[in-house]
């Protein structure tokens, strides 16, 4: 790392070294490591420096209970946590005194990740796929407490959390919420599903309620999300272990239970002492149903969500979903957690563009990988590498019964332990990923991993730092531009750090990084139609220590060519910012606020005093009418 802020030209050095991406009319002669190419930068081809993608400034860090933009831009509410669903639904309540059956009318609690989807006769109406990842039993409850005491409480908790979808139109200048759409609806932790795929139907997945093992109750801890290119939307099952727990404490827990943190007390959840369902001693198999990705056609209210098992069962957090060169569809995946792996899918037939009901099977057959990575050039400022795809298949590369995997299924409801057997590389928590519409390019936020020696995870390769408080943005690009290759190249875009408190050190960050744009945790990240890279940050707010100057949790703008990173947006106290999309024509920005004042000192949005904090979309736009960032 430099010891201070480095020149421009020096900055410039450091961008050379390092990047390796190459858009359309920028890529010039290839260069090789190992077979996998790496295209020459438009800093290498003599190119001017700075971005002329970013069209604002960069905005200064903010502690302050509000939502701050660049000049020229206004953020507005389009809806917020409890907000009821009809024009007769039950109104929000300060005091926590919603019923169960209320909540379940009204959108939900911490809204996560997003996606828009137009209808095709009209362009001011959309539908919004929206996640609901868990509660702040706080807020939700009366009592105010941390843990819910009854059944009644386990229930609301349970109707706040999943999936809200909501129609919205685009009236008198702006996006609003339609409160007596037909497609308003939520999805939630009691809502019939089906299963489908490799582990339908499988012993592990069959309990009293289910012998079948293909009708499952509900989707809950939603992280992230994904949209197809056939109009639906997939929703990740993320921490779905926490709201299991024990009954009995003296219950051994299996090895494959471990392997995802399931733990007797539940996660300060409780909902296995009021739902049998959550509890493991009476109901172990319950845990297998979840921890998928689940298909939600948003317009039509009447259909029924599908969990598809060939993605695998872990802590998913978003998946990114493009094509193959031979038109297969390609979802990247990344399990969240500190040691685990990055996944892809590469589905078995090709996507039917002429014909787009055809697609709804597609990923039910197919091939999931898991990624590993190579240690790299050993340059400790911008290291870069190899890597490979190893096919989670039984029968190959030691999933066979002899080492615990009986059959297919059983590889996909295990995938954490298969991927192990293959030698995946453990990553510093895999976030969001998503893949550039100006080159195939494909991007991670690993958010931190400040507990490296727990698991057994060696820093190295993607992994630089021993003790990573801030986190870093991979980036690899697949060989021959296929996202069905099966090897890669990858380098490091943005390692994230102080430079203020820790220069000339590791934790100091990137050259790029510097006291106006410094930040913590990487988390959502996703590309605009213009090819600008958003980043969300959800990480320690506390504004001292190893995190002074960097305020409230925020997100950012990257320029992909040249490396420029701006801040464009903080939240208010106590939030992450997570969950973004886009208006088709790109004039309006779709962003979650979630659990603002999370520990005290919010009353984001309402103002009231004495109220309670919401979780809130806000909808983003420009003062003249242009596009988002440009």
């Amino acid at each position: 790392m430099h010891a201070e802020h480095p020149t421009d030209l020096e900055h410039l050095a450091g961008l050379t070294r390092r990047r390796f991406i190459g858009a359309g009319a920028l890529a010039g002669a290839a260069l090789f490591l190992g077979g996998v190419p790496f295209v020459r930068t438009a800093l290498a081809e003599g190119l001017k420096p700075g971005s002329t993608l970013l069209g604002f400034g960069s905005i200064a860090a903010s502690t302050a209970d509000d939502i701050s933009l660049p000049p020229g831009y206004v953020a507005k509410i389009l809806i917020s946590w409890g907000q009821p669903l009809s024009d007769q639904g039950p109104a929000f309540r300060h005091d926590g005194g919603n019923t169960a059956e209320e909540q379940a009318l009204q959108f939900g609690d911490n809204n996560d990740g997003m996606s828009f989807f137009s209808f095709a006769d009209d362009a001011d109406r959309g539908l919004m796929a929206i996640n609901n990842e868990y509660v702040n039993y706080r807020y939700l409850l009366a009592h105010g407490g941390d843990l819910p005491l009854s059944t009644e409480e386990v229930r609301k908790a349970q109707a706040a959390e999943g999936v809200t979808v909501i129609e919205v139109r685009h009236r008198e200048g702006q996006w609003r919420f339609v409160p007596d759409s037909p497609y308003n609806r939520r999805i939630h932790a009691n809502t019939p599903m089906a299963v489908s795929g490799p582990a339908a139907g499988h012993a592990e997945l069959r309990t009293a309620a289910d012998p079948t093992g293909r009708r499952v109750l509900g989707t809950f801890q939603n992280c992230a999300n994904g949209q197809t290119p056939w109009g639906t939307y997939l929703t990740c099952e993320e921490n779905f272990t926490d709201v299991f727990g024990s009954s009995d404490p003296a219950l051994v827990l299996s090895s494959a239970q471990k392997r995802y943190s399931v733990s007797h007390a539940g996660a300060d959840n409780d909902w296995h002492k009021f739902d049998a369902r959550f509890d493991l001693a009476t109901n172990p198999n319950e845990l297998n149903r979840h921890g998928w990705i689940v298909e939600i056609d948003p317009f039509d209210p009447q259909s029924t969500p599908i969990k598809r098992t060939a993605l695998g069962r872990f802590k998913h957090e978003n998946a990114a979903l493009t094509t193959s060169r031979d038109g297969r569809v390609v979802l990247y995946m990344g399990d969240d957690e500190r040691g685990e792996f990055i996944y892809k899918f590469i589905s078995r037939d090709r996507l039917d563009r002429d014909n787009l009901k055809a697609n709804r099977a597609l990923l039910d057959h197919g091939t999931l990988y898991v990624a590993r990575f190579d240690d790299g050039d050993g340059n400790p400022d911008t290291p870069r590498g190899r890597g490979q795809w190893l096919a989670l298949v039984h029968g190959e590369n030691g999933l066979t019964a002899a080492n615990g995997f009986a059959d297919q299924a059983a590889v996909l409801i295990q995938a954490r332990a298969a991927a192990s057997q293959l030698g995946a590389t453990r990553m510093d928590r895999p976030e969001w990923i998503t893949v550039s519409p100006q080159d195939g390019q494909v991007y991670c936020t690993l958010t931190n991993n400040s507990r490296r020696g727990d698991n057994g995870q060696p820093e190295g390769g993607p992994n630089p730092r021993a003790n990573n408080l801030y986190g870093q943005i991979l980036r690899w690009r697949e060989a021959g531009d296929d996202a069905a290759a099966d090897t890669f190249g990858w380098d490091l875009f943005i390692i994230a750090g102080n430079p203020v408190v820790h220069a000339g050190t590791a934790n100091a960050g990137s050259p790029s990084i510097n006291a106006e744009n410094m930040f913590n945790s990487p988390d959502g990240v996703c590309f605009d139609a213009g090819g600008r890279l958003w980043v969300q940050t959800d990480g320690k707010y506390s504004n001292s220590g190893d995190y002074a100057g960097m305020g409230n949790n925020q997100m950012l703008c990257a320029d992909p060519v040249t490396g420029e990173i701006r801040r464009f947006m903080v939240g208010p106290v106590g939030c992450e910012v997570t969950g973004v999309a886009f208006a088709p024509d790109q004039r309006a920005m779709f962003v979650g606020i979630q659990h603002p004042g999370e520990a005290g000192g919010s009353t984001f949005p309402d103002r009231q005093a004495g109220g309670r904090p919401r979780s809130s979309v806000v909808v983003i736009s420009r003062e003249d009418g242009g596009v988002i960032g440009a």
